[in-house]
């Protein structure tokens, strides 16, 4: 694995990259200037990401493998960048946004994290604390310049338009497309959270297809 020892400039850590919303938030990243990593457990997987992205992007782009539910998993994989998975990342990367007064954290849940679904109880109990982790750490550490938002993704994830092909980009806006939404789309979203002006930060935002 190449080091990121010698990165200058901003990094960017997506936790949890598959081929939708991860990639296409790693991609919008790179494609702002950023130093990219991309952390998950398939490596072989994520380094093909990697490469897909640095080529398209022209940028540093690596893969980390990681797993969120073992704590040394994360230490070592956050030393390589510079509900319990999301905890153990947090804990990992906000000593270093405090110090310098400055840092973006996105967590991404779903509706399951408003209200409870039958059938699901393992699902909601996660998000419903994934959506409070999130509220807590903004109180205790936005006043210190950190930005942390918990993102309600209410509907599908497709692939990216552009990899469906004209029609497919037509039917979704025209406001078709059975309320599946663009992974793409959505990565907008995500940036323009982390370029929000400390003045007005969102701390938390529903996102769903106009056919929801």
């Amino acid at each position: 694995m190449r080091s990121m020892a010698s990165s200058r400039g901003n990094i960017a850590a997506i936790v949890g990259v598959g081929p939708n919303l991860g990639l296409s938030i790693a991609r919008k990243f790179a494609h702002e200037g950023y130093t990219v990593a991309i952390l998950a457990r398939d490596l072989g997987r994520l380094s093909e990401f990697a490469d897909e992205i640095a080529r398209e992007e022209k940028a540093q782009v690596f893969a980390i493998r990681i797993d969120c539910s073992d704590s040394r998993s994360v230490r070592e994989a956050f030393e390589a960048v510079s509900s319990l998975g999301a905890f153990n990342c947090a804990q990992q990367v906000l000593p270093g946004m405090v110090e310098r007064g400055k840092g973006t954290i996105l967590f991404t849940g779903c509706s399951a994290s408003l209200n409870g679904i039958a059938g699901y109880s393992e699902l909601c109990c996660g998000k419903f604390a994934l959506r409070a982790l999130s509220q807590c750490l903004a109180k205790e550490f936005q006043p210190q310049g950190v930005h942390i938002a918990h993102i309600i993704i209410d509907g599908l994830i497709g692939p990216p338009n552009r990899c469906r092909g004209p029609s497919a980009a037509t039917t979704t806006s025209r406001g078709g497309g059975e309320g599946v939404m663009d992974p793409d789309a959505l990565a907008q979203t995500y940036w323009h959270l982390h370029v929000q002006d400390r003045n007005a930060w969102t701390q938390e935002i529903d996102v769903r297809s106009s056919n929801c």
